[in-house]
C-alpha cells in the first residue's frame, strides 16, 4: 500500500473522530453519559494507518528526522498515549484537539516525504526516542492546561453550559495534568542526560540553543512540581507554568528545526 493512501485514510479517520467528539462536546454530552467507542475505534484505525506511513517514510529508509517527520512521529505518540489512557480513564475529549493536529501532521508529512539518509547511532536513537516521549507527554499536559484555563474562565464568568458540561471535573483534569508533567519531566531528564555523548555533534550542528531551551523547560517544570508539593500551586499558576515550560520546549526542538530547515536554507 502506498504511504499516500494509508496517510489519507489516517487523516480521514482522525478528522471523523474529531468531528464526532466535537459534536458531543457542543451538545454538552459528558464522557460518563456516552462511551464514545466509535470515535475511539476511529482513532485506533487512524493510528494503524499512521504507523504504516511512519514505517515506509522513516523506518524503511532509516532517515534523519526532518521537521515534518518529527511532527508526525510526535503526533503519532500523542494518539497512542490518548488511546492507552482512554482505556482506563474518560479522557477521550482531549481528542477534539489531538486528532485534528495529528491529521494535519500526517498530511504535511506525506506531502513532504523527503529527508536525509543517515548512519545508525544507538546514542542518537535513544536520545530521539526519549525526547519524543517527553514532548508527547508534555504536549498532552499543555492541552490539559488549555482546557483547564477554558474551564476556569467559563466558571468565573458563570457560564458552565455547553461543552463545559462534557469535561471531567477540574480537580480530575488538574490531577491528570500533573501526572503527565511528572512522567514528561522524567522522560525529559533522561533525554537531557542521553544527549551528553552527543554534545560535540550538537555544537557542530549549531543546536546548542536546543539543549539550552530544553534545560530551561526542565527547570520550569521542576519548579512547578516543587511549588505544587511545597505550596500547593494550582489553577492559574499551574496553567501559566505548564504553558511556559511547554513553550520553551517547543521552541527548543521544533522551532530550531524550522529555522535550520527552512529559514536558514532560504537565506
Amino acid at each position: 500500500m502506498s504511504f499516500l493512501v494509508s496517510g489519507g485514510i489516517a487523516v480521514l479517520c482522525y478528522l471523523a473522530a474529531a468531528a464526532g467528539l466535537g459534536r458531543l462536546l457542543l451538545n454538552g454530552v459528558s464522557c460518563t453519559d456516552h462511551p464514545r467507542n466509535g470515535m475511539k475505534l476511529l482513532g485506533i484505525v487512524g493510528l494503524l494507518f499512521h504507523s504504516h506511513v511512519l514505517v515506509v517514510l522513516v523506518l524503511e529508509q532509516w532517515i534523519s528526522l526532518s521537521f515534518f517527520h518529527a511532527l508526525s512521529i510526535t503526533s503519532w505518540m500523542l494518539i497512542l498515549l490518548l488511546e492507552l489512557a482512554w482505556l482506563m480513564r474518560p479522557v477521550g475529549n482531549l481528542g477534539v484537539v489531538i486528532f485534528p493536529v495529528a491529521a494535519l501532521m500526517v498530511a504535511l508529512q506525506i506531502l513532504n516525504p523527503e529527508a536525509i539518509q543517515r548512519s545508525a547511532s544507538s546514542s542518537l536513537d535513544t536520545h530521539i526516542l526519549l525526547s519524543m516521549l517527553a514532548y508527547s507527554l508534555l504536549t498532552v499536559a499543555a492541552i490539559q492546561a488549555i482546557l483547564l484555563a477554558s474551564q476556569e474562565r467559563h466558571l468565573r464568568n458563570k457560564q458552565p453550559g455547553g461543552f463545559m458540561r462534557a469535561l471531567p471535573p477540574m480537580v480530575e483534569m488538574e490531577h491528570l495534568m500533573f501526572q503527565l508533567i511528572r512522567a514528561g519531566l522524567l522522560m525529559l531528564t533522561l533525554a537531557i542526560f542521553s544527549a551528553y555523548p552527543l554534545i560535540e555533534n550538537l555544537i557542530e550542528q549549531q543546536r546548542a540553543h536546543t539543549a539550552l531551551l530544553s534545560v530551561i523547560s526542565w527547570l520550569v517544570f521542576a519548579t512547578l512540581l516543587w511549588g505544587r508539593h511545597r505550596h500547593g500551586w494550582r489553577g492559574r499558576t499551574a496553567i501559566r507554568w505548564t504553558l511556559s515550560g511547554f513553550g520553551a520546549l517547543f521552541l527548543g526542538y521544533f522551532g530550531s528545526r524550522f529555522v535550520v530547515e527552512f529559514i536558514t536554507t532560504v537565506s
